[in-house]
């Protein structure tokens, strides 16, 4: 997944807090929704994004939808942190 793709997905604080709440262990769409303050139709829109970037992974358990991080997803946005801090 490019870059680009995956800074788009990590610049929206939403997201990022459904990244945290993923820290935790893969959780049902519901549960994640119900976390925050906002219709389901926006919730499914930043999980379809974090996906859509490479972010997180869905698997699917009878008809529930469960969402984790996708392992190592952040290795290349670390990498190129990692570089620019090393530019003085």
């Amino acid at each position: 997944m490019p870059l680009s793709e995956k800074f788009k997905a990590l610049a929206d604080a939403r997201r990022r807090q459904v990244l945290e709440l993923l820290l935790e262990g893969p959780r049902p769409a519901g549960d994640i929704a119900a976390s925050f303050d906002l219709s389901a139709a926006t919730v499914s829109h930043h999980l379809a994004q974090l996906k859509k970037a490479g972010l997180v992974r869905v698997t699917r358990s009878g008809t529930f939808l469960y969402y984790e991080l996708e392992p190592d997803a952040l290795a290349d946005v670390a990498a190129w942190i990692e570089r620019m801090e090393g530019v003085r």
